[in-house]
């Protein structure tokens, strides 16, 4: 574990960085102990650009829970295509997910919250945990514009949950700002985000919102609880 006065310096640095350098200065502290989680949404193609253009030492995986969109496959591989970059992928435990479905049903989520948190860590947390496991820092697409929970993020803070740096650099960038790169640069995104998918999970937890709905209104829409699915819990210790 990094102590927090380490983390506290480290915190002043990198804020005043932009995300190129400071990359760099993490995987310059932490060689080959930086990755990156892309979902395939729109900040984790910004940020998979960002690291195959100006090649930096940074390993990206992604998580199939085996629920996912076929845009969402597809994407995956035109953006591997496109990039030339090697995305590694975590899978659930296969034995905790049959269980699961066996003894709850193939769509208990939507039959409770304790259901489908229980899903999440199954085909989402897990995963995460074993992909984290041996790294110091872990990069993410978070943007403080999608959700309350977010917004009390810093670009830089431990995790607890799981003993890992996290770097935030699209957190304050707005919606706007990331279009306009992603047009720019000439980005491939999901297609379903041009039918008003704004966070797009697992096929069956994931609708599209109507104009001026919450960006996360989509996500677990049969809930009324915090739209978190346990990866980015508001359980940080920041300066």
């Amino acid at each position: 574990m990094i102590d927090h006065s380490t983390i506290e310096k480290l915190t002043d640095r990198i804020q005043e960085m932009d995300s190129i350098h400071a990359i760099n200065t993490l995987s310059e502290l932490f060689p080959s102990k930086v990755v990156f989680s892309t979902s395939l949404g729109q900040e984790d193609q910004v940020i998979t650009q960002l690291i195959a253009m100006h090649k930096l030492p940074v390993e990206i995986f992604t998580l199939d829970t085996g629920r996912l969109f076929y845009e969402t496959y597809d994407l995956l591989a035109r953006t591997i295509m496109k990039y030339g970059v090697d995305i590694k992928t975590y899978y659930p435990d296969t034995a905790s997910a049959e269980k699961f479905v066996r003894e709850k049903g193939i769509n208990s989520f939507y039959e409770s919250v304790e259901n489908r948190k229980s899903c999440c860590y199954i085909r989402k947390v897990e995963p995460l945990k074993r992909a984290l496991e041996g790294n110091k820092v872990w990069i993410t697409g978070l943007r403080s514009e999608q959700s309350a929970n977010r917004q009390q993020m810093k670009k830089l803070e431990w995790d607890p949950a799981n003993q890992i740096l996290k770097y935030n650099p699209l957190l304050d960038w707005t919606m706007d700002q990331m279009l306009d790169y992603i047009n720019e640069h000439k980005i491939p995104y999901n297609p379903l985000h041009d039918k008003g998918f704004v966070s797009i999970g697992c096929a069956p937890c994931t609708r599209a919102i109507a104009p001026g709905e919450d960006p996360r209104a989509g996500r677990w829409w049969w809930e009324s609880s915090q739209k978190e699915c346990g990866l980015h819990e508001s359980n940080t210790i920041t300066k």
